[in-house]
């Protein structure tokens, strides 16, 4: 299942630079792509811009032949409305409103993230904000050395996809059991990926490309590192039934993420309320993005479900949900 494709703003924040910006028309791309012209200019120089466009554009042509074909098929005396007490489904304006909110959160994630790359392993270092004091970092330190060691253990080998590999903290581990392919929507930090794994002497094949896309392929192990958690807890059947998708059968589904500790995240951060978290850059930015934390009995069902078998969830203790499963 695919995100939906973006509906126009007349006025939105540029998700890229965060000016405000007021459209002059509905059929303008800027409210299309919730982009300001500076940055719609600046597509052919980056590819998370160049994501917007191509989606923007097609998302317009989308809604022009909608247009098109309502018309073409809309009576000439239109009756009155029944009015009974049968319930009332939802109307496409209903379901259009929900798919812009889901395309909407999606953009902004991916906006954060590329914004966020350049501090993102201060959130893995405890450094900055990012510091809770001795014992909490010390705690900290110990659970991700924990992880670690739970990832190696599994028996990843062979083409390994790892989804939303962000600045690639797991993939020179992964990269050293077998054929790594290495995805993420945003590009600033899959450039962070590419250093940690040159500086490690080992390769991988590294590509733009969205969580949600739909597998070409069929793999050996997939690698989820922080990802579940940003899916949308009424989306998780179905992204789980994508990561089954990518494997072969016998393939191997491995899962790290958060546990809702509220020493994780920076010290200015607020808490999560109703699955979404408002998260502050360095430079004072703020997004809105997805955050679902999923306890261990949730997330055991949930792949059980989506039909993977010798299903393993655990959790380090304070930090980390460790999952597995076999397609």
């Amino acid at each position: 299942m695919a995100e939906p494709l973006p509906a126009p703003r007349a006025t939105f924040d540029c998700l890229w630079c965060g000016r405000s910006w007021t459209t002059r028309s509905a059929d303008d791309l800027e409210g299309w792509a919730k982009l300001c012209p500076d940055c719609l200019g600046k597509a052919g120089e980056n590819a998370f811009l160049r994501f917007r466009l191509r989606d923007a554009l097609a998302a317009r042509s989308a809604a022009s032949h909608r247009a098109d074909e309502t018309a073409a098929a809309e009576p000439s005396d239109t009756p009155e409305p029944i009015v009974g007490t049968e319930p009332v489904p939802a109307s496409p304006r209903d379901a259009d409103a929900g798919a812009e909110m889901v395309a909407d959160a999606a953009a902004e994630m991916v906006a954060y993230y590329q914004a966020r790359a350049g501090e993102y392993d201060d959130w893995y270092l405890r450094r900055g904000r990012y510091a809770r004091g001795p014992i909490h970092d010390a705690a900290w330190n110990a659970e991700l050395d924990a992880a670690g060691r739970w990832l190696d253990d599994r028996p990843i080998a062979g083409e390994i996809v790892e989804l939303a590999a962000g600045t690639g903290w797991w993939s020179p581990l992964l990269a050293s059991k077998g054929e790594l392919w290495l995805y993420d929507a945003a590009e600033a930090p899959l450039e962070r990926a590419r250093d940690r794994l040159l500086a490690h002497g080992l390769r991988a094949h590294i590509h733009i490309r969205d969580a949600w896309a739909e597998p070409d392929r069929a793999v050996d192990a997939v690698v989820l590192g922080f990802w579940l958690s940003h899916v949308e807890r009424d989306r998780t059947a179905a992204f789980l039934a994508l990561a089954r998708r990518w494997l072969k059968p016998g393939g191997n589904l491995a899962i790290i993420d958060s546990l809702p500790d509220p020493q994780s995240g920076a010290a200015d951060h607020d808490p999560v309320v109703g699955d979404r978290a408002t998260r502050r850059l360095e430079d004072g930015r703020e997004f809105t993005i997805v955050k679902v934390h999923r306890d261990a009995s949730e997330l055991q069902a949930a792949l059980e479900m989506a039909g993977f078998a010798d299903v393993r969830v655990e959790t380090t203790g304070r930090f980390f949900l460790l999952a597995t499963g076999t397609a």
